[in-house]
């Protein structure tokens, strides 16, 4: 077998990276992340029904209402490239395909809002950074279960 310096490069795959590394990013979870568990207690203050993580839909929002048609995605600074974020940084190893990466999320990301908008689905991006203080924003835009039909914004 050939060794990994014998290897094409490939640009859609990050160098090999070190053990250590390779179980800290295998750590990183996708659901029920902490920003996520501060937006669920905000809907549920709120008194808003939810599922989480609907795959029906595009994107597979991590909360979404199809009743109320309002779909909420809790974006990670890092891993969708926050503008203007202190924690949306780039590594400086393998810049190229962290730049892709972001770039490729960011894409994916535009892509899944217009497709739900085109259901008639009020979509919010709500970024961790911001996710401790989501309540009032919730409110401002889905407002409360007994307040009858919801502003259009």
């Amino acid at each position: 077998m050939a060794d990994d310096a014998e290897r094409p490069a490939r640009p859609d795959r990050p160098l090999p990276q070190s053990p250590e590394r390779s179980r800290l990013l295998g750590r990183v979870r996708q659901t029920r992340t902490a920003p996520e568990e501060a937006v669920a207690k905000a809907l549920r203050a709120l008194g808003l029904a939810y599922r989480r993580n609907v795959r029906s839909l595009p994107g597979s929002p991590d909360f979404a209402n199809a009743t109320r048609r309002f779909a909420i995605f809790v974006n990670g600074c890092f891993w969708h490239a926050h503008t203007g974020c202190r924690r949306a940084t780039t590594p400086k190893n393998n810049r190229a395909f962290w730049v892709a990466k972001f770039a490729a999320n960011r894409a994916r990301d535009a892509a899944a809002i217009r497709a739900l908008r085109a259901r008639g689905f009020r979509v919010m991006v709500i970024w961790e950074c911001e996710a401790a203080n989501a309540e009032a924003r919730l409110a401002r835009r889905l407002g409360s279960a007994a307040a009858g039909p919801l502003p259009r914004s």
